[in-house]
């Protein structure tokens, strides 16, 4: 293992937030079965005291696992040079088995604690409770996500070594390499791009038609084609937009983008995709609640606010891909 001051926030972090959300869980098992608002029981009085403090506590744990996402990538980057072979965090996920598991799992367990805190934040809403069962559902869901990610990242870092020789970006994610990088860089550009910029317009159609009408048959559009367009747009940027970034038609590397060289474009360009997809499923994740009388006048608020936010992201995604696309010196 490499013990570097980041590594170790990022383990120290996992085993923290793994063990209050295993309490938490066990306080969300403790809701499922007994909860009861009509009962002035002790035990529905010691599940209302604590389920505010829990809530808090979880939403810490959560927004700390979307932080940590972007510190586990810069880690990665940073730690490239200590492995021969590596030019960026591409180089240092290869470098052990667990890497990219690791990644695509913290990917998952972003989006699942980002719907989690929007799910949480509508339940505060309300003055009842109204949704509390199926936010603790939902967190006994993350739960088992939650800390497979912790033991993954552990296991890799744990197999780092600087004997390690590793493959450069230019490898993984080269049309005549193996592997799941090889394979996005192996797609024709021109559909990729089209993917990318026809599925970002179909969110941003669905968020304003959602925020038009705030019928639950357009939130739930919205919510499956903000899905479609973050996982479209991945795609996109390492098979036709990081070319036209680094202006070399063979470098497609998902993960240069994030450097000083090339402005850290990569960071608004994911923290857009990211950002539209949770506010996008969101807002369909909390049509089934709107029938509660508690949230009839408040959780359609939230929803146009969500619908928004994914509407501006995706927006903003698509501009700012168009904008390198544009300015680039490359020609295809």
């Amino acid at each position: 293992m490499i013990l570097h001051p980041a590594v170790v926030a990022l383990l120290a972090g996992s085993a923290l937030g793994s063990a209050l959300l295993l309490f938490a869980a066990w306080h969300g098992a403790a809701v499922l079965r007994g909860w009861d608002l009509a009962s002035g029981s002790a035990l529905q009085l010691s599940l209302e005291r604590r389920t505010y403090l829990i809530s808090t506590l979880v939403g810490l744990v959560l927004a700390f696992e979307l932080l940590s996402l972007l510190l586990f990538v810069r880690t990665a980057d940073v730690l490239a040079p200590l492995f021969t072979g590596a030019m960026c965090a591409a180089g240092t996920l290869a470098a052990d088995v667990w890497g990219y598991p690791a990644l695509l799992l913290r990917l998952l367990v972003a989006v699942l604690a980002g719907l989690w805190l929007v799910v949480n934040h509508a339940d505060q809403l309300g003055h009842d409770y109204p949704i509390i069962r199926a936010k603790y559902a939902l967190l006994l869901g993350l739960a088992p996500f939650f800390l497979a990610e912790a033991w993954l990242q552990a296991r890799f870092f744990a197999g780092l070594s600087p004997e390690v020789i590793t493959s450069c970006c230019g490898s993984l994610f080269s049309r005549g390499g193996a592997g799941p990088g090889a394979l996005l860089a192996a797609l024709p550009p021109a559909a990729a791009g089209g993917a990318l910029y026809l599925t970002s317009a179909l969110a941003v159609a669905a968020g304003l038609a959602f925020v038009a009408t705030g019928r639950s048959a357009a939130a739930l559009g919205l919510a499956v084609a903000s899905a479609v367009a973050a996982a479209a747009g991945l795609v996109g940027v390492v098979s036709f937009v990081s070319p036209y970034v680094y202006e070399l038609p063979a470098h497609r590397c998902p993960f240069c983008l994030l450097q000083a060289e090339y402005r850290w474009i990569g960071y608004p360009l994911y923290a857009a995709l990211l950002g539209g997809a949770v506010a996008g499923m969101g807002a369909g994740m909390l049509t089934p609640f709107r029938r509660h009388a508690s949230l009839a006048t408040t959780l359609p608020s939230l929803q146009r606010r969500l619908a928004w936010i994914a509407t501006v992201l995706f927006g903003a995604f698509a501009a700012i891909t168009a904008l390198l696309v544009v300015t680039s010196r490359l020609r295809s």
